[in-house]
């Protein structure tokens, strides 16, 4: 199991992680991103949204 933490007040709504991975990214009303899913049977496309993230907000916990 993988397990996706995001430190939603460090994100400044850049939309990275959504560009790189939108099938667990989304961007909420505030403008900043969140993940769909926070514990998942793969990193899939995690890994990457996480080091596209130029504030380093996400991590990925495998």
């Amino acid at each position: 199991m993988v397990k996706i933490e995001q430190d939603h007040e460090a994100c400044i709504g850049c939309g990275a992680c959504v560009s790189v991975c939108p099938e667990n990214w989304e961007t909420t009303d505030d403008g900043k991103a969140k993940p769909l899913k926070t514990e998942l049977p793969e990193v899939g496309c995690n890994k990457e949204a996480a080091d596209a993230c130029p504030v380093q907000c996400i991590k990925v916990i495998e």
